[in-house]
């Protein structure tokens, strides 16, 4: 392995960029994190309540 010098590592670029396919990708992990909430906290409340369907 090569080893460069500071001027050699100025130059290299690289990085994280935000991309309309991972704002959706991220969008949907939250979506899906807020749907199963919501099922957890209705069947929390089904279950409180007494409302809840015999098997």
């Amino acid at each position: 392995m090569k080893k460069i010098n500071k001027e050699e590592m100025k130059k290299i670029n690289g990085g994280f960029n935000f991309t309309a396919s991972f704002l959706g990708y991220f969008v949907r992990g939250v979506d899906s994190f807020m749907d199963i909430g919501r099922s957890l906290g209705s069947a929390f409340r089904r279950i409180s309540a007494g409302k809840v369907c015999p098997l």
